[in-house]
C-alpha cells in the first residue's frame, strides 16, 4: 500500500485503531486474567502468558491491517515505585502505542501495546 496525501497509507477511518477501544481491550485482558486474585509469585508466569495471549486474540478479532506488539509487566503492589518508558512512531497517522496501568490491592500491571500499519 503506498502512502497517500493524508499520510494514512490508504487506510480508511474504520481501519484505524481507536484509542478508547484499545484501552478497553487491554484492561479486559488484564482484569479477566487476574480478577480479584491476590498476588501470587507462583502464578505470575501463567498470568503474563494469559494476558498476552488474551490481548493478541482480542487484537486479531478487530480484523485491522496492523501488526501488534504486546508487553505486560506484572509485580506485587508493595509500595515500591515503577517507572517505564517506551515509544514508537513510524507514521503518526496510522501507528500508535497505548500504555495502561492496572492495579488491585496486591497486583500492579503495566501493559503496553504497539500497533503498526502493514
Amino acid at each position: 500500500m503506498g502512502d497517500t496525501e493524508d499520510g494514512r497509507q490508504g487506510l480508511t477511518e474504520d481501519q484505524l485503531v481507536d484509542d478508547a477501544v484499545m484501552d478497553t481491550l487491554i484492561r479486559e485482558s488484564v482484569s479477566q486474567t487476574i480478577g480479584d486474585n491476590p498476588f501470587s509469585q507462583a502464578r505470575v508466569h501463567q498470568w503474563t502468558s494469559n494476558m498476552t495471549d488474551g490481548c493478541l486474540k482480542r487484537l486479531a478479532a478487530l480484523n485491522k491491517p496492523f501488526k501488534y506488539v504486546c508487553h505486560f509487566a506484572l509485580g506485587q503492589r508493595a509500595g515500591a515505585g515503577l517507572q517505564a518508558a517506551s515509544t514508537v512512531r513510524w507514521n503518526d497517522k496510522t501507528d500508535g502505542k497505548m500504555s495502561v496501568k492496572w492495579e488491585s490491592q496486591t497486583v500492579l500491571v503495566l501493559a503496553t501495546v504497539f500497533w503498526l500499519a502493514v
